[in-house]
Formats: structure tokens, C-alpha cells, sequence
């Protein structure tokens, strides 16, 4: 799952961090898809990478050497290598993890270290691909519901913006185990986030505790869905999330005449 403050929970793909420890993959820090299979800092294949030395013999308390920046350099590479495959016109279905190790330059032990089966990596890569989601507060309830409509809309735009992005989701849709893997790994926490916001609204006050929770959620994200997801022409305007929420703590009906 992916936390509020857009760090991964999971697989750390954003914070460079490694699913399981163990030996470095072999990659250094920085490489990219494109010098993942080449020698250290795009160097010519076959050149001797330059090693620092380390403490002399016998230096007390000395550091050992970790392979966590090499891991995240792997890591990356390996998203890198998924995108670089769908921009090229890969369909999803067609994608192998050997085609994938190949393009990324490191072996399938690598990949299946961070990723138990493909949805779980290609779920990373849209995650990857789709803007952080934006940290708030836990403890607020209004303020917070407002933060995650807004996410809800630059999600939208994005979605917009990237044909790539919004074909991955049309083919995701198509892949039930890949959809339902994006679901519950990321809609079904971003949607439990938003519930307890509206908890927090209610017992705070700022909402009327009459009405079940679940209804007062879909109230406030239903009209944001409709214009991101339902009417791909209907305008994001940057006030959007503010407009449904006055609008729906001032009501429909119409002001009493005097």
C-alpha cells in the first residue's frame, strides 16, 4: 500500500528502498534502463569499475559496505524497462518477466526479490507513473477530505495528460488479476484513508452524525469521480474539490424566501 506521504509501504520503489535485504544486484546508484547493462556511471562495457578503498586492515568500528544504493538503482531500472516496453507498444499480456530482466539489464532473481508475479509490478509501475499522494494530517477531518479530492483531480489530469497513462488503465481493466491487485493495493487503502477522514469530520462536528459514514464518503468523492473517470471532456477547474465541498455542506434545496 502506498502511504499519505507518497513513500511505498511495499516495495519502497519511489524511496529507493529493497523488499527483502541480501547481496547488491550488481547495479550502480543512478543507473537507468538505458546504463543498466553497460559498465558503472555509463561507462564502456568492459572497462574496470574504480572501487574506493575501504579502512585499513584492523580499523575499529569501520562501516561495512551495504548494496542498498546498487538495489535501488535495479529497482529502477526494472520500471524503467516496463514503461520503456509499453511507450514502444507493448501490450501488457505480452510482457514477460525475461523480456523485462532483458530490456533492464539484470536477472530475474532480481525482479522476483522486489515483485512476487507481474500485476504486483506493473501495479508499482502504475504508481510510479501516477503523481504521489500528497501527505495529510490524520487528524484532521474536513481539511484532510479536502487534500484527498484534490489528489483525486490531479490524478485526473494526469490520466489526461498521459496517453500512455490512460491506455495502462484501459488494459488494466481488461486483466482482472491485475485490476483487482491495483484495487486492493491501492484504491481500496486510498478509499479507507478517506472513510476516516469522514470519521474525524463527524466526531469533530463538522459533519451531521445521522448518516452512515460509507454514504457520506460516496457523497463527497462521487461527483469528483464522475468528472475524472466518467466525463473525460468535463473541466478540472483548480477549485473543484472546494466547490463540491460547499456545495454539499450548504445543501441542494433552494435558499428559504423570505
Amino acid at each position: 500500500m502506498q502511504g499519505q506521504d507518497g513513500e511505498r509501504d511495499r516495495h519502497g520503489a519511489r524511496s529507493g528502498g529493497d523488499r527483502s535485504p541480501g547481496a547488491p544486484d550488481g547495479m550502480p546508484a543512478g543507473a537507468s534502463a538505458g546504463t543498466a547493462a553497460g559498465s558503472p556511471h555509463g561507462a564502456p562495457a568492459g572497462t574496470a569499475a574504480e572501487v574506493p578503498p575501504g579502512p585499513p586492515p584492523g580499523t575499529p568500528d569501520a562501516e561495512p559496505r551495504r548494496g542498498r544504493p546498487r538495489s535501488a538503482a535495479a529497482e529502477r531500472a526494472i520500471l524503467d524497462a516496463v514503461i520503456a516496453l509499453l511507450e514502444a507498444g507493448e501490450p501488457l499480456a505480452g510482457l514477460s518477466i525475461e523480456r523485462i530482466a532483458r530490456t533492464a539489464g539484470v536477472g530475474k532473481a532480481t525482479i522476483y526479490r522486489r515483485w512476487s508475479d507481474k500485476e504486483e509490478l506493473f501495479v508499482d509501475v502504475v504508481r510510479d507513473m501516477e503523481p504521489d499522494d500528497p501527505p495529510v494530517s490524520g487528524t484532521e477531518g474536513l481539511a484532510d477530505l479536502r487534500v484527498m479530492l484534490e489528489s483525486l483531480r490531479t490524478r485526473g489530469l494526469a490520466q489526461r495528460s498521459s496517453a500512455l497513462l490512460h491506455n495502462i488503465f484501459a488494459q488494466m481493466k481488461s486483466h482482472p488479476k491485475l485490476w483487482n491487485e491495483y484495487h486492493g493495493t491501492v484504491i481500496a487503502p486510498r478509499r479507507l484513508a478517506m472513510v476516516e477522514a469522514v470519521r474525524r469530520a463527524v466526531a469533530a462536528g463538522e459533519l451531521r452524525d445521522d448518516l452512515d459514514v460509507e454514504l457520506i464518503d460516496d457523497l463527497f468523492v462521487g461527483p469528483m469521480l464522475v468528472r475524472t473517470v466518467h466525463r473525460p471532456d468535463a473541466p478540472l477547474p483548480d477549485d473543484l474539490a472546494d466547490r463540491i465541498i460547499t456545495a454539499l455542506l450548504q445543501g441542494l434545496a433552494p435558499a428559504a424566501r423570505v
